[in-house]
């Protein structure tokens, strides 16, 4: 939340939009989870030290993880004000936050079992109202990489290989388009120019959405995905050729 120039000369286009207070920081609070919304707001998940444990990965990453239930305090952040709001008895591992109209917002954590029946797939999100309280849950496939939401409430996901080729039929398509009710509302629909792989990111531009993927083929490279949920229109392109392009001049 601090980018820099990599030049001794400053970027006037990047500044720092925030940064934790020295009163959180005294106070133990970490800055675990963040996500920019549809209107450009900030929107950074807070959580006390009390309620972390150090993680460790198999490749020697350490990070903290949240014991469940834990409390956390969601601060919005747009040109006008800064806002607060408290967030008790959270239940799940977050892994992405997103932001929902009139003020809600979502927890999504990245993966979800199949239930006890070998059928339904868990719920893996939850849905929060403006003043902290959870409204519902939701299952929004398996294997979450990046997920965005949009200014109507819709929510936008690219997934990972393990949820790719894991069985969720949303998951398996590797884009996926989502109701703020978990319904499954856009899919693919083989209008992509090759299978995904590997979700990347996902960001909103007015009414549009792009999502980045890497693809299943050996053509290398990634693919950004741009979605425009009002007609449907879908159009994607390739990091590969946009690369030839900048190499000989064409634009």
């Amino acid at each position: 939340m601090n980018p820099r120039s990599t030049t001794d000369r400053p970027d006037p286009a990047m500044h720092r939009v925030w940064r934790l207070p020295t009163a959180d920081a005294v106070r133990g609070r970490r800055a675990l989870w963040w996500s920019v919304g549809p209107a450009g707001e900030l929107a950074v998940l807070l959580v006390s030290l009390k309620y972390l444990t150090r993680g460790r990965y198999p490749r020697g990453w350490v990070g903290w993880w949240p014991e469940t239930p834990f409390t956390g305090e969601l601060v919005t952040i747009t040109d006008r004000e800064e806002r607060r709001i408290p967030v008790k008895d959270i239940r799940i591992r977050p892994s992405h936050l997103a932001l929902l109209p009139d003020s809600r917002f979502l927890l999504v954590s990245g993966r979800t079992p199949r239930g006890e029946d070998g059928e339904l797939w868990r719920p893996n999100a939850v849905v929060f109202s403006a003043s902290g309280s959870p409204e519902a849950e939701l299952c929004l496939g398996d294997d979450i990489a990046a997920l965005v939401t949009d200014a109507d409430g819709g929510i936008w996901t690219a997934y990972g290989d393990e949820g790719i080729y894991g069985g969720h039929p949303e998951s398996a398509a590797g884009l996926a388009g989502w109701s703020a009710r978990g319904e499954a509302a856009w899919g693919p629909g083989g209008r992509l120019p090759d299978h995904p792989l590997q979700g990347c990111t996902a960001a909103t531009e007015d009414d549009r959405v792009w999502l980045v993927w890497y693809p299943g083929s050996s053509r290398g490279g990634t693919y950004l995905t741009r979605i425009t949920p009002a007609t449907g229109a879908v159009t994607s392109f390739s990091s590969r050729t946009a690369s030839r392009s900048a190499a000989t001049g064409r634009s």
